[in-house]
């Protein structure tokens, strides 16, 4: 298959275009996009900005990619919008790029899915196997790991991060950093529990669930500070890659506290 371009569109001649791209009626192309190989805009797509759109990814209608930020703070510096490979971007989603004040790009993974009206803003970072349903959100800076589900009409807060593997229920509101493997859910996000289903999808064993489990246990019961358990929890199971995952994440946050379950 070689590239087609549908007489429609509108390419800048500095744009940089892999081989069998696809670009569809009324699609723009701006000046500085660079569409690797196999990349498909459906139709009426706009891609603008210094953004680069990865191998064998998918943007369907009235998408806007690599607009300017919706920061007061953006004067127009050269910033960056990265896509993975075989990403798919559905209809009215937007993808902002990055600003001075944070990395100066914004960067989704491989192998995500941001469904349809999602919105990704300034400085974001999303890792690969990302699922955002429908009129999911992001505000600026926030960071997600692979493998994350965030449902439909959830929100999630400027700067807060979100663990591998980790479940955002839909109409969410997400205001505290969700450890790897975190089920959260609630018009003010709690942790309501590990994300079982996924990790049964992801193919964890019995035995790598229960550790996990007996982990979380400990790590939010009410007993000492939350400091004591991370210390308690880290010599318990030094040993278990994913529980040392969780205490890595818990240990490095930042602006925002861990989310955590409802209390009794």
């Amino acid at each position: 298959m070689s590239t087609q371009i549908h007489p429609t569109a509108i390419i800048d001649p500095a744009a940089q275009i892999g081989a069998d791209v696809v670009i569809g009626p009324y699609s723009v192309v701006g000046k500085n996009v660079k569409l690797h190989d196999r990349v498909e805009l459906k139709s009426h797509v706009v891609v603008e900005g210094y953004t680069t759109v990865g191998e064998g990814s998918i943007i369907y209608p009235f998408a806007s990619v690599g607009h300017a930020p919706q920061d007061l703070k953006y004067h127009g510096e050269p910033s960056e919008l990265i896509i993975g490979k075989k990403t798919t971007i559905r209809e009215h989603a937007t993808l902002n790029p990055g600003t001075e004040t944070g990395a100066m790009k914004t960067v989704v993974g491989d192998n995500c899915l941001l469904m349809m009206s999602t919105h990704v803003a300034h400085d974001c970072v999303i890792g690969n196997h990302v699922i955002m349903a429908n009129n999911a959100t992001l505000g600026g800076h926030v960071v997600v790991g692979d493998h994350v589900l965030i449902g439909g009409l959830s929100a999630v807060h400027q700067f807060v991060r979100i663990g591998s593997f980790a479940v955002i229920g839909g109409m969410s509101g997400v205001e505290s950093d969700v450890i790897p493997y975190g089920r959260v859910k609630g018009e003010r996000a709690f942790l309501a529990g590990l994300n079982l289903i996924g990790l049964e999808r992801n193919g964890f064993d019995k035995d790598q669930v229960k550790y996990l489990q007996r982990a979380f246990n400990h790590l939010f019961d009410d007993e000492g500070t939350l400091e004591q358990r991370i210390t308690n929890v880290a010599n318990d199971f030094s040993d278990n890659t994913a529980v040392m995952d969780i205490i890595e994440f818990a240990r490095s946050k930042t602006k925002f506290p861990l989310c955590s379950p409802q209390k009794k």
